[in-house]
């Protein structure tokens, strides 16, 4: 772990907060949280890539100073919505990086999905905010450079994703840890067999039984890539060895990560399934606030853990491999799932595939040492392209 949050300031002193990616799902809840806690927290600034809607109206109705959209069209539109009303409209992904470095002292909360939020993340960085991170392709892509860069400006870097902010929780003491257990749901697909995974379509593979996510993290947690990336997530938030990083399947998703300390002992985080309990204990970390959630009540509940099956599932033995071979194989492994996801969601590519891609992009590459972002840029764009090329043969 990197840091720890200070404490929120209290009366009219409200943290200001930057959501990255707030029109999508954690994001969105982010936005829930911020309503509920409108006495402690005040909205800086809001940015996603086209959803400008929903951005409008968030910023009306928490006073956002500004909004950024990525895409160009979308910053048209919100910029003629909100004209005369003093919120300032960046525009492009160089817009979005004019934005944090001319925003005032926030925590980014960042949950833009993909490559797509490494930039904002390391301006985010440059500029000493504190980091509540959801964006997991962040630390995938480029582990090594954003938690340096945090490092150098003592920066905190406080997970979001339930898995790591159980760990996070579970290991708020400075105690010599033997390992950390990610819980996986295992997937809509939890029991399938290869056979029976060669069928299954995109409405299949978005009907998670647990949560409720965006696209490509569905998808991604119906693979298993999910899990596999928050392994390499892991190994960089608490400075583990791959390991001493375990996975098991606990498909009712109520235990969200466990700690096995030196002495035997485990600690584990409980709850319902519910985003905004780790969006809130990131935000306030280490005060802790109600939340309006059902009680917990474990009288009734079934508890099941279950080994991973890596032959059904092979995409988390890919991410495994890549991040215990360090350098840029992640960067490649995370931009080539996010084409065979997006060849899959277009219906150009079948679900089974989607691990043969990422594992037929990662063959011929020759890795390299990860020095800074022009690497991780050209990285990405070899993984992404030779991705590509793989699924063309493939069709």
């Amino acid at each position: 772990m990197t840091g720890r949050a200070a404490r929120s300031p209290s009366g009219d002193e409200r943290t200001r907060v930057i959501v990255l990616g707030a029109s999508g799902s954690v994001g969105r809840q982010t936005l829930e949280v911020l309503r509920a806690q409108r006495e402690r927290f005040a909205v800086e600034g809001l940015a996603a890539r086209q959803g400008w809607q929903p951005l409008v109206e968030a910023a009306r109705e928490l006073g956002a100073a500004w909004v950024a959209l990525t895409a160009s069209e979308a910053a048209r539109a919100a910029r003629t919505a909100l004209a005369g009303s003093g919120v300032r409209v960046y525009a492009g992904p160089e817009g979005l990086l004019e934005a944090i470095a001319d925003a005032r002292p926030a925590k980014v909360v960042a949950a833009m999905s993909g490559f797509a939020g490494l930039e904002p993340v390391l301006a985010a960085v440059e500029r000493g905010f504190p980091l509540l991170l959801a964006n997991k392709e962040t630390l995938v892509a480029a582990g090594a450079l954003v938690t340096a860069a945090a490092r150098a400006r003592g920066v905190p870097l406080i997970p979001v994703d339930s898995e790591h902010s159980a760990i996070f929780q579970a290991w708020a003491l400075p105690q010599p840890v033997r390992r950390i257990i990610l819980t996986c749901s295992g997937g809509p697909f939890l029991g399938y067999t290869r056979a029976q995974l060669e069928t299954v379509g995109v409405e299949d593979a978005l009907r998670h039984p647990r949560w409720r996510m965006g696209p490509k993290i569905t998808v991604d947690s119906a693979t298993l890539m999910n899990k596999g990336l928050e392994i390499i997530e892991a190994h960089w938030l608490f400075d583990l060895p791959f390991s001493r990083i375990d996975v098991v399947i606990h498909p009712e998703s109520l235990v969200h990560s466990l700690v096995e300390f030196v002495d035997g002992a485990v600690l584990a985080e409980l709850g319902w399934p519910d985003m905004r309990v780790p969006i809130q204990v990131a935000l306030t970390w280490p005060d802790r606030l109600p939340l309006d959630i059902p009680r917990f009540d474990l009288a009734g509940q079934t508890l099941r853990f279950l080994e991973p099956d890596p032959g059904t599932f092979p995409a988390l033995r890919l991410a495994r491999e890549a991040g215990e071979r360090g350098g840029l194989f992640p960067t490649v492994l995370n931009a080539a799932n996010e084409v065979a996801v997006a060849a899959f969601l277009e219906g150009r590519l079948r679900f089974a595939d989607i691990p043969a891609v990422v594992e037929g992009t990662l063959a011929p590459f020759q890795g390299g040492p990860l020095r800074d972002l022009a690497d991780v840029r050209e990285a990405d764009r070899w993984g992404r392209e030779t991705a590509r090329q793989v699924i063309a043969a493939r069709v």
